[in-house]
């Protein structure tokens, strides 16, 4: 009983929707998008 346990939880589930390497390759389209939008506003403030 107890090594029937111990294989049950020595199994690795994977419930990613998508693989891991996604998730860092969208954060870094997002905090690519975020600087565009912070350089194309960088000098609103000298026009008003």
């Amino acid at each position: 009983m107890f090594s029937a346990v111990l294989a049950e939880e020595s199994e690795l589930v994977n419930h990613l929707p998508i693989p891991a390497p996604v998730y860092g390759i969208v954060a870094f389209i997002v905090f690519v998008g975020l600087l565009a939008v912070t350089y194309a506003f960088r000098s609103v403030w000298t026009r008003h």
